[in-house]
């Protein structure tokens, strides 16, 4: 019934319970999940889970706060040979990050062109594989559409954890490109994510939990679980004046045409 769009079941969170917690997402009826990868290393750890798990996809990517664990030109071949495993759906989870700091040797200045490099090569061969990107934005909003909406029409993103304002994601809809919203709107000082979330059309939008972070009401403060995304489809839901299961039909539909690899 339920989509999970995006959660980290490689985290070390995860490491001693992962079948407890698949088993409580799909009695939560939560029938699919996709888990983006943070580096290399992390994207074989999550198909190596997905192989024994049919409801569990895996976007391969490098995340922006990894970036400094790539560099020269290898880990992009290293990259498209993981890309080709029959159970990726996306490229993921990419995008750019001036919240954390740089890591050592890196000034701010050539962290961040260090980030857009590895963005733009991982977007190239998103387009040239026909994979759809899932998108990290923090703090970096101007400097990652520039990068992404040139893409727009070879490839779809999904601004995944999305916290910005309807007039924001407007242009991205029309694009054909996605937003997705995570347990944060259940939260009473949610304030322009709920809105947003009220005037989102229904074919504009998915959820996640984010798992393990970011849990919604009644979990907040705890571990976040796939589990979870129910809550969040319940809080939509709310706000939209719809039910839990319209938005349920509404996301899942959405994700089956965004993400390779589903029945």
């Amino acid at each position: 019934m339920f989509f999970d769009t995006h959660t980290h079941l490689g985290s070390s969170q995860f490491d001693n319970d992962l079948p407890a917690v698949l088993e409580r997402a799909r009695a939560a009826g939560v029938t699919r999940m996709v888990a983006p990868a943070t580096d290399l290393g992390n994207a074989r750890k999550l198909l190596a889970i997905a192989e024994h798990a049919p409801d569990v996809r895996v976007a391969v990517g490098v995340h922006p706060c990894d970036a400094d664990t790539v560099s020269g030109e290898a880990w992009v071949e290293h990259l498209r040979d993981l890309a080709k495993h029959p159970k990726v759906c996306a490229i993921g989870e990419i995008g750019l990050d001036y919240f954390h700091a740089p890591p050592d040797g890196f000034t701010l200045e050539n962290w961040k062109t260090h980030q857009a490099a590895v963005l733009a090569a991982q977007l190239k061969l998103a387009a040239e594989l026909r994979l759809n990107v899932i998108l990290h934005n923090r703090e970096s909003w101007d400097d990652l559409t520039a990068l992404v909406l040139p893409f727009s029409g070879r490839l779809r993103g999904v601004f995944h954890c999305y916290t910005g304002t309807m007039e924001q994601a407007r242009p991205l809809l029309e694009h054909g490109h996605l937003i997705s919203f995570t347990g944060i709107v259940s939260f009473k000082n949610a304030g322009v994510i709920a809105d947003t979330a009220r005037l989102a059309p229904a074919d504009g939008y998915m959820i996640e939990t984010d798992a393990p972070y970011l849990a919604p009401v009644p979990h907040r403060g705890k571990r976040c679980e796939p589990a979870h995304v129910a809550d969040t489809a319940r809080a939509v839901a709310a706000l939209r004046g719809e039910t839990a299961a319209q938005v349920a039909v509404e996301t899942t539909r959405n994700a089956l045409g965004f993400f390779q690899g589903w029945d």
